[in-house]
């Protein structure tokens, strides 16, 4: 029972030392999706699914929940977030090329349909993020008309 006891304290002091180290907020400016919105042009009922289902992990500017304040839960939110951001981040949408908006808008399509995004780890605790089958619609076919926009674009003789 003391080899237990002593396995116990040195967890306990290794998950307060823990407590110390934490990864980088993702705090940017919030007004970074700004520029996605614009072009884009999303409805009312789209712009609120954006906000409460997609920009916490596809923008510069998270809103954490009060368990990002333990580690290591904080290093897999972390995780996931940089994760997002690295397949479809709307704060860095004026970097693209209209190519690739494209290509971000039918991979969000695909994603939505397949009922893969939000994802259900991010749903668990985010209930306003689940999304309804309207709320699905709405999505795919606002993104269909920005693909359809993207499209006329490209086709668009050069001047």
């Amino acid at each position: 029972m003391k080899i237990l006891k002593k396995i116990g304290l040195v967890l306990l002091v290794a998950f307060v030392i823990a407590q110390f180290f934490r990864p980088d907020k993702n705090s940017g400016d919030p007004d970074s999706v700004n520029a996605f919105l614009a072009e884009t042009k999303p409805p009312t009922e789209v712009k609120a699914v954006l906000k409460t289902a997609c920009f916490d992990c596809h923008s510069d500017n998270t809103t954490y929940p009060w368990y990002n304040n333990i580690t290591p839960v904080n290093f897999w939110l972390a995780e996931h977030i940089n994760d997002g951001k690295k397949h479809f981040d709307v704060s860095k949408w004026n970097d693209y090329s209209l190519k690739k908006k494209d290509h971000k808008i039918e991979e969000l399509i695909e994603f939505v349909e397949r009922g893969e995004m939000p994802l259900n780890s991010y749903t668990w605790t985010h209930a306003e993020a689940r999304l309804s089958e309207a709320q699905v619609e709405a999505m795919i076919n606002w993104a269909k008309s920005v693909r359809s926009s993207y499209a006329l674009q490209m086709a668009a003789p050069i001047k």
